[in-house]
């Protein structure tokens, strides 16, 4: 069982960058593929970005493609999501996941089985 804590919402400007963290508790993150999603006001949860165990493959929503960069680092068990050039549409609360598993492909809600509990972006235009 893994528990995740996120951190580095806030408030910023369009335009503007945010890098949120996502610190992970146990011994066998490594073993972890690990996703950021988001959900915004009156909205379903929505795939933000995923990253495989090693860090080695990514993949991203369409709508954070060429903005949005997710990494991680095993040795102090935590995720980023660094997001560049933000738009009042990426105002959400973002979430990350973990889930056991080598692979990236996960991009759906329910195939994650361990939930941070959110933290707010904002973006004013």
């Amino acid at each position: 069982q893994v528990q995740l804590v996120e951190s580095g919402g806030g408030l910023v400007q369009a335009g503007g960058s945010l890098r949120l963290s996502c610190a992970a508790s146990g011994r066998t993150f490594s073993s972890y593929a690990m996703g950021w999603f988001r959900q915004g006001p009156g909205k379903e949860r929505d795939f933000v970005a995923a990253i495989n165990w090693s860090g080695g493959s990514t993949s991203y929503a369409d709508s954070v493609k060429g903005r949005f960069t997710i990494s991680r680092d095993n040795t102090k068990n935590t995720v980023y999501l660094q997001m560049n050039s933000l738009k009042p549409e990426d105002t959400a609360v973002y979430f990350c996941a973990a889930r056991r598993g080598s692979g990236v492909g996960y991009i759906q809600s329910n195939q994650y089985a361990y939930w941070g509990q959110g933290t707010q972006v904002t973006v004013s235009s």
